[in-house]
């Protein structure tokens, strides 16, 4: 019934899109299809018992795994970074340009269709880099490169999912993917010491905010510290020290924001510089935290959100939210595991002060 409602198949009547459907009921048809085991979506699987549709189920799984790792994850950060054109939006940008042609006296070469959700796409894969680049080890363990998709029973020639499997080139390009984000926001500093030079009013905006979160920390008591590198209040450096009575005690960790001449609609990006083991900050030093859309323009929100994740002593178990593969399993597993995730914590905390 959910795929009708998506048009993926003919579904009985009553059961296909109608304009009745609003929103919230494809948001709920498409959730409905999220699972371990996409085989049980499609069509027919109420009578696969048999030996090879047990077979059919493991071979699909391993394409939809596979597809998702390249088409939603790859290819659309590969758009948005310049890597790899998509011909489909590569044709959307050319009809835009035509129009401005018409509309204009003078074509504008920036004109791009409206990306809403770009920025956050770039923030989700730098959060789960490491989940992305273990899925694509471990595919390349399961399947070897170059073996066809198996086409399933339910799949015709008009709607199908041919290709091969390649989760070696995959991983080669989520890392090309990783290079071209850490550069982009490397930019950013040098971008916002030229905002400040040109009197940018994002540039008045964010020394306005480093002066007011400066005191807001010194009014609250706080002991971490806050400030520019090199001036530039694009790039806010920030000195954590380790909250008493938790297993953070005595550290003293950095982590820096750096910030875009497009903020806020460019979000900030946060690395920490001191190394630590935690299960909401990734390998690399990725903090995943959150905003809410009413304070993303506030600089000091972020840092808070940071700080709140760090110290967050009992956070409910999401096996969405795995940033840090490793440390996640030892964080949510048995009372030995949670002891070793302990003493690897505390022995960086350790390391931060010496």
């Amino acid at each position: 019934m959910d795929e009708s409602i998506l048009g993926t198949w003919r579904g009985e009547r009553g059961e296909e899109w109608s304009a009745a459907q609003g929103l919230e009921s494809i948001l709920l048809s498409i959730q409905s299809l999220m699972s371990s085991n996409p085989y049980e979506n499609e069509p027919g699987f109420e009578t696969a018992n048999g030996p090879t549709d047990k077979k059919n189920q493991k071979d699909y799984v391993l394409k939809i795994r596979h597809e998702t790792l390249r088409i939603t994850v790859i290819l659309r950060l590969e758009h948005s970074l310049g890597i790899r054109e998509d011909p489909l939006l590569q044709s959307r940008r050319c009809q835009v340009r035509l129009t401005d042609d018409i509309d204009t006296d003078e074509a504008d070469e920036d004109s791009v269709p409206f990306e809403p959700f770009e920025d956050l796409c770039k923030r989700r894969f730098l959060w789960f880099y490491d989940t992305y680049l273990a899925a694509a080890k471990k595919g390349e363990e399961e399947v070897m490169d170059g073996v066809q998709f198996t086409r399933m029973p339910f799949e015709g020639q008009s709607n199908s999912m041919d290709g091969r499997f390649c989760y070696g080139e995959l991983a080669s390009r989520l890392k090309t993917i990783k290079t071209a984000l850490d550069a982009e926001t490397a930019r950013w500093a040098t971008e916002g010491a030229a905002a400040v030079q040109q009197e940018m009013t994002v540039a008045h905006n964010l020394s306005r905010q480093f002066e007011q979160s400066v005191e807001a920390f010194k009014r609250d008591g706080l002991p971490h510290n806050i400030e520019l590198e090199n001036g530039n209040p694009f790039v806010w450096v920030v000195t954590y020290f380790g909250k008493p009575m938790t297993n953070l005690d005595g550290g003293l960790f950095r982590f820096r924001l750096l910030l875009s001449p497009r903020f806020p609609r460019e979000q900030p990006r946060a690395r920490f510089d001191t190394a630590i083991f935690h299960h909401s900050i990734s390998k690399a030093g990725i903090p995943y935290y959150g905003v809410s859309s009413s304070k993303r323009e506030d600089v000091r929100c972020h840092i808070e959100a940071i700080i709140e994740a760090l110290e967050e002593e009992a956070p409910p178990y999401d096996p969405r939210i795995m940033v840090h593969p490793e440390a996640h399993k030892l964080y949510w597993g048995s009372p030995e595991d949670r002891k070793m995730y302990n003493r690897r914590l505390r022995r960086l905390v350790q390391q931060s002060i010496e």
